[in-house]
């Protein structure tokens, strides 16, 4: 459905058909938390509570100006997710998957942490991702709010030692983000082209970086550039696509929406473990 929006004393009130819960918590960002209804996490350098009741969502504090030049952008508002939804579904088993997965939005987040992110998700689980991302910004970013802080700049990282980052406890990873830091930050990834260089080439950009492989590549070019031809392509996705299309692979109707297609068969397959019916 269109978005709709309207600004009052808390802030900006979209309808929209966005799950905030859905979107926030599926395992594409690592920046967010909740309690009791309430989201509070920082994104595009700034801080930002929001909540849902049914299909309103309130982004507290979020003028008009804020909320065009930012918000609508990265939560992918302006995109068409019902048209989507209906050309992938004359397919039985990924009209199940949107149907489960029904609100999931693809975030727009900034490159640089996209890339450094899913370097750290890498062989992990979610809760100690989110720990290693939540040192990294405590240590090195700036505090926006009360307990948030923004993701460090790739030269903030660059210009530190494997020691100074002992602090974030990321392990083997540690050598990876310096490298990539370095890389952002000395312009060797080229983050304009990635938007418009095939697929082919900008994958192989990002695997230049250090402990990148196709996998981290295409998680950061859905996640960090919106390149939703991509398909990310896990341990929940392997099993997902071995259980229902074999060795067919992804069906031709769902593959210029590939990467959206891969975050509802995600979250279907990690949310119920393809005990599905």
């Amino acid at each position: 459905m269109p978005f709709e929006v309207s600004f009052d004393d808390r802030g900006a009130v979209i309808t929209s058909d966005i799950d905030i819960a859905k979107t926030l918590d599926c395992g594409q960002a690592f920046r967010f938390s909740e309690s009791d209804g309430i989201w509070r996490g920082v994104a595009m350098g700034r801080a930002i509570t929001l909540t849902q009741e049914g299909n309103k969502i309130t982004l507290f504090d979020v003028d008009e100006e804020e909320f065009n030049s930012l918000w609508r952008g990265y939560f992918d508002l302006d995109r068409d997710y019902e048209m989507i939804k209906s050309s992938v579904s004359s397919n039985e088993i990924l009209k199940k998957a949107t149907d489960f997965s029904d609100g999931i939005h693809i975030l727009r987040q900034e490159p640089w942490e996209a890339v450094c992110s899913f370097i750290i998700s890498a062989n992990n689980n979610i809760p100690r991702i989110k720990g290693i991302i939540s040192r990294l910004c405590e240590n090195f970013g700036k505090q926006v709010a009360d307990g948030l802080f923004t993701f460090p700049s790739a030269e903030r990282i660059a210009a530190l030692t494997l020691d100074d980052l002992a602090v974030i406890k990321s392990g083997f990873r540690a050598k990876y983000i310096l490298d990539a830091a370095q890389k952002f930050s000395r312009n060797q990834i080229d983050v304009e082209a990635l938007y418009t260089l095939s697929i082919d080439e900008a994958r192989n950009a990002l695997m230049t970086i250090k402990g990148i492989g196709p996998k981290v590549a295409d998680c950061a070019l859905l996640f960090g550039w919106g390149r939703v031809e991509c398909f990310p392509v896990d341990v929940w996705i392997r099993r997902a696509m071995n259980h229902f299309f074999g060795e067919n692979g992804l069906p031709s109707e769902a593959v210029e929406y590939a990467g959206i297609v891969q975050q509802y068969l995600f979250y279907w397959a990690r949310t119920t473990g393809l005990k599905i019916e």
